[in-house]
């Protein structure tokens, strides 16, 4: 799905809406993220919201340039309207066409444009995964941005060497399983985990 142009809209107001029934006493909890608590999740959603809404922007800087893991993320006071804005603003800047064309950055890696639009896809696809998870919440993600994040991961899980790809090892799931719970393998999680 790399090369084509979608609507990063619908799975992003998913996204949304999980963080919406996140309720304070769930910030502390475990996520399949092992280093993050519900409330770095929630930031790392914010930040990767605003780089990759600056990436289709073309708009360069400390937003794109810096590594996802420079600091623990977290949230701010207003992260209930931070998040949602962020995530509304990424959607936007995505449906121009000129987001997807010629090379853009994010995490501090220089990137052709659907591919960074891929990126975004899994992005949003797995860390709502995550969220929902976590917070014990329903999931059905975007038909459109799940099929764009699977493909995505297909292309950077296999690493040759044995070692994993970008994600660490993906996880064994079966061919039949449902096409998000491959997804998830795939970036390195256990389908069935829980809190």
């Amino acid at each position: 799905m790399t090369g084509q142009t979608f609507d990063l809209g619908p799975q992003a107001l998913i996204v949304a809406r999980l963080a919406e029934g996140v309720g304070d006493d769930r910030l502390g909890g475990l996520t399949p993220c092992p280093d993050y608590a519900v409330r770095h999740l929630l930031g790392h959603l914010t930040g990767l919201a605003v780089a990759f809404r600056d990436a289709a922007r073309k708009d360069l800087g400390a937003t794109t340039d810096t590594a996802p893991d420079t600091a623990l993320p977290d949230i701010g006071p207003d992260w209930r309207e931070a998040l949602p804005e962020a995530l509304d603003e990424l959607a936007d800047a995505w449906r121009d066409p000129a987001a997807w064309t010629g090379t853009t950055r994010a995490g501090g890696v220089t990137l052709p444009g659907p591919v960074a639009g891929a990126v975004v896809a899994d992005e949003l696809v797995v860390h709502g995964w995550d969220l929902a998870r976590a917070t014990g919440q329903e999931y059905a993600p975007d038909e459109t941005a799940l099929r764009a994040a699977y493909t995505f991961l297909t292309t950077v899980a296999a690493d040759p060497s044995g070692g994993g790809g970008i994600f660490g090892p993906a996880v064994p799931v079966p061919g039949e399983a449902p096409l998000l719970d491959r997804a998830i393998g795939l970036s390195g999680r256990d389908p069935g985990w829980k809190p």
